[in-house]
């Protein structure tokens, strides 16, 4: 541990102030590697991120928390033009609407003073000695400058919610709104994984890119702090930061959260959720994708420490934050957030390897005040509140498709899990469910050889329902697996028994002669798309390939494809006529005619691992890079019309 001499304690004021506050959202992208000595740490800039320049202070985790805070405050954001003033030697940002005491950094970014506070909070909490001491008194500063700042910042507040309220005002959008029902993407968004609450792939029907452009779009690339195993969101003419921008949101591995304007590739904002402080290069992480807000004002994110997070679009700024798991080190936000019904629904999964304690459960939050209301968990499913997964007898059946909870077109919720123990009762490992919107289990699908796959880690969940279109009341979806066998399940009758209950019965599937293009683990989510002609194309891609299927007339996977190729994809996307699919083993973007697999062509990027693209707006937005390759690249390329 390093040792802190009294002047540098003196001076703890003046080295965040002033050196640290440098480190800004465009300084993170600098090519050069800059060195800063933060209470006595020596610290170095890597790509964005801030840690202690020798071994030894690598493996302090007080070590990296000053590197970490104080040199790239988590809790900073960047406010327009007018949204920083100065009252005596107070200074103040708008925030949220509200007025805060802070510090102004470079480049127009602001830290709230409760911020900083908290940040020599968590510093102190993890030191000893001198450094544990200079650390506290760091907090006690700032909250005293917090204390005596907020009546000169208050009556800012008061001035200005007198003076701008006009006579003629338009009601706007009351903050944390709600949206009953299935919410539809709006004119140019792409607001949640797979476009729509269904994470079908079935995009935009027009994106200004065409089999006659895709080949000359201009590709550029943003540096990402962390990989981002996920796929990222997009709102359309949205207020960001005093703007109008076309705003790309992508949620990184270790829970940092970026908006990026579309066109330019600028970042807006960074969000660093304060409880994932230490946990980048280890293995406790997220893939789950975020979900906007239908009122497009906030957006939901996960983070590795087991929390999810409601952050304004306009400025990164928290609203709320809520654990959704009790043991976050065997339990992972790893499945896409889901907005459906005035409901945040968030899924649980596990670690690679599938090390217990964990078990596979839904939530359903409060989108204005966080608040879990209800819990449905897929292993000792008696249990209707937030359990410590070691008091469960059942470990395993995780949530973990890339999918999430994809939402049906009456608002109730299917979800696959993945190897566990079944007895149909209170475990559900295995199997898929449908549950209606306050997570009542209402039927499921368990395959006659579910003890087999679980005895085999042979996880049927490891994607998620492809739903597919309503015909007269018929409704039906596709199941894969690891196994590589796709299943044609009856929505109206899981395992054969119209309109269910759950229960102890295995089969009922009315196909599983489908093969997944290798034959081999589907874990990317299926799209499915009609063409202009009705006929409706399921396309799948696994490591050795991708195919369209076709759902045909009789209401049957064609056990033959439409056609095949020999190239890998995560999940693919249909927009504007074309089909995108990501060989994340090439790192090149594929684009398809989507009814007869003609390559149009394809887009060179990096290797991934389960990132998958958006289409929308004249811009193709694809994260790239995997913690399962070390050293990959952690970049988000984005092409567009020219």
């Amino acid at each position: 541990m390093v040792k802190l001499t009294a002047a540098l304690a003196g001076l703890l004021l003046a080295v965040w102030a002033g050196v640290a506050l440098a480190s800004t959202g465009q300084a993170k992208h600098r090519a050069a590697s800059p060195r800063k000595k933060l209470l006595g740490v020596a610290c170095v800039e890597s790509h964005g991120r801030w840690a202690p320049a020798t071994a030894a202070a690598r493996r302090s985790r007080a070590d990296i928390a000053v590197c970490k805070y104080l040199a790239a405050p988590a809790g900073r954001v960047k406010l327009a033009r007018g949204s920083i003033k100065h009252e005596g030697t107070v200074t103040c940002g708008r925030v949220s609407g509200s007025w805060v005491p802070g510090s102004a950094l470079a480049g127009s970014y602001f830290v709230s003073d409760k911020r900083y506070a908290a940040d020599y909070a968590d510093v102190a909490k993890r030191a000893r000695g001198s450094l544990k001491r200079a650390a506290a008194a760091g907090e006690k500063r700032y909250r005293t400058r917090r204390s005596k700042g907020a009546a000169a910042c208050s009556a800012i507040t008061r001035v200005t919610t007198t003076a701008t309220t006009p006579a003629t005002a338009t009601t706007p959008t009351p903050p944390g709104t709600t949206t009953p029902g299935v919410p539809a993407p709006g004119p140019g968004d792409w607001p949640t994984f797979g476009y729509d609450p269904a994470h079908d792939g079935d995009g935009p029907a027009s994106t200004g890119i065409t089999a006659a452009n895709v080949g000359s779009l201009q590709a550029s690339t943003v540096n990402l702090a962390q990989v981002a195993d996920s796929a990222p969101i997009e709102l359309a003419n949205v207020n960001v930061s005093g703007g109008t921008h076309n705003v790309i949101i992508v949620t990184e591995d270790y829970g940092e959260t970026q908006a990026i304007d579309a066109s330019t590739g600028a970042i807006l904002w960074s969000f660093n959720p304060p409880g994932a402080a230490g946990l980048p290069n280890g293995p406790q992480l997220t893939d789950a994708t975020p979900v906007a807000d239908p009122n497009r004002e906030f957006v939901y994110t996960a983070s590795p420490d087991g929390y999810i997070h409601k952050l304004s679009i306009a400025t990164g700024a928290q609203e709320w934050q809520t654990q959704v798991v009790l043991g976050p080190k065997t339990e992972k936000l790893d499945g896409a957030i889901s907005y459906a019904d005035g409901s945040v629904i968030v899924v649980t999964g596990g670690y690679d390897g599938d090390g217990p304690p964990y078990q596979g459960h839904v939530l359903a939050l409060n989108p204005v005040t966080g608040q879990i209301t209800h819990v449905f968990y897929t292993l000792c499913s008696n249990n209707t509140a937030l359990i410590n997964p070691s008091t469960c007898s059942q470990s395993d059946s995780g949530i973990w498709g890339r999918g999430g909870a994809n939402i049906m077109p009456n608002g109730n919720i299917l979800i696959a899990t993945g190897n566990a123990f079944f007895d149909g009762i209170t475990n559900w490992g295995d199997s898929v469910m449908e549950l209606s919107p306050t997570l009542t289990l209402k039927q499921n699908w368990t395959p006659t050889n579910q003890a087999m796959l679980n005895t085999s880690d042979t996880d049927l969940g490891s994607t998620e329902p492809a739903i597919l279109p309503d015909r007269g009341g018929v409704q039906y979806a596709v199941q894969g697996g690891k196994d590589g066998i796709l299943r044609l399940i009856n929505l109206n009758a899981l395992d054969g028994t119209a309109g269910g209950p759950a229960g102890p019965k295995t089969g009922g599937e009315l196909q599983s002669n489908v093969d997944s293009p290798g034959g081999t683990d589907v874990f990317s989510q299926p799209a499915v798309w009609t063409s202009p002609s009705g006929t409706t194309y399921v396309y799948v891609a696994d490591a050795d390939g991708t195919e369209a299927l076709i759902y045909n007339s009789s209401n049957r996977l064609t056990t033959t494809p439409a056609w095949s190729n020999s190239n890998a994809g995560t999940s693919p996307v249909v927009a504007g006529g074309l089909l995108y699919v990501y060989d994340e083993n090439r790192g090149t973007l594929n684009v398809y005619n989507p009814t007869s697999g003609a390559l149009i062509t394809s887009l060179p990027a990096a290797i991934g691992h389960w990132n998958s693209p958006i289409v929308v707006n004249g811009i193709i937005a694809l994260p790239v890079g995997s913690n399962h390759n070390p050293g990959s690249n952690q970049k988000l390329y984005i092409w567009r019309v020219p």
